[in-house]
């Protein structure tokens, strides 16, 4: 697939894998909705950087967990530049809690760690899937996690929401074949601020991993971009984790 004017929804797309791959479909000419709920002087700041280098990109704001929410910035999106072609469903959210710690999982946990990591990201392909049907072409990437593969993450509920995100992606390929393609991209650990505070434990875990190197957010968009425009896959869940789940 092109790229050049394909407007494309980044949701989260003001920090870490959102930004980079925000900064990367730039490059390649896509027309960049950068999406965010909080991180408005992130998401300002990376639609700043884009407009700078001749690019073209508006940040949008929506919280994700509120289907109306993200109607509405679809529909604003859809109103300023005609359509949406592409979304990237990378925005999520987690909790640092032990595994080993059940009683620690409280039932507003479970409900907002959903909300965000699975319910946001079918909010926001149905929202778009129509725009996608009209023009009888479309591309989503899910940003899932090595959690979900696992079981093993920085909470059990974020496991648990990223095993459903992996589901989500296989489902949705089904229900919006054969114009859409939905796939999903499942990094291992990645160098992002979900790190903040934790840089010595990940200079551990490098050594450990097959390439002794872990991802940047970089490395992750580029299998994003890869996945937007790879015409001849769906319902795929691709791993990019330096080796860490073999």
């Amino acid at each position: 697939m092109e790229m050049n004017n394909k407007v494309v929804l980044i949701t989260g797309g003001g920090t870490g894998i959102g930004r980079a791959t925000s900064l990367m479909l730039a490059k390649r000419g896509a027309i960049v909705m950068v999406n965010y709920s909080r991180s408005q002087t992130d998401a300002e700041e990376t639609v700043r950087t884009i407009n700078t280098e001749g690019g073209q990109a508006a940040a949008v704001q929506a919280d994700v967990s509120k289907d109306k929410e993200v109607r509405e910035m679809v529909e604003t999106i859809v109103r300023q530049y005609g359509t949406v072609d592409l979304l990237v469903n990378n925005a999520s959210i987690t909790k640092h809690i032990p595994m080993e710690d059940l009683e620690a999982v409280t039932g507003e946990i479970w409900d907002e760690l959903f909300d965000v990591n699975v319910k946001g990201m079918f909010y926001c392909a149905r929202a778009v899937a129509p725009h996608m049907k009209k023009n009888k072409q479309g591309a989503i990437v899910n940003v899932g996690s090595i959690a979900g593969q696992t079981g093993l993450g920085s909470s059990l509920p974020y496991a648990v929401s990223k095993a459903a995100v992996h589901g989500l992606t296989k489902s949705l390929a089904r229900a919006l074949a054969p114009d859409i393609r939905v796939n999903c991209i499942v990094p291992g650990a990645v160098a992002t601020r979900w790190w903040a505070g934790r840089e010595e434990q990940m200079q551990r875990l490098a050594p450990h991993l097959l390439l002794r190197h872990i991802s940047t957010p970089e490395d992750i968009a580029s299998f994003i971009c890869a996945a937007l425009e790879q015409e001849a896959m769906t319902g795929q869940a691709i791993t990019v984790d330096s080796g860490q789940t073999l």
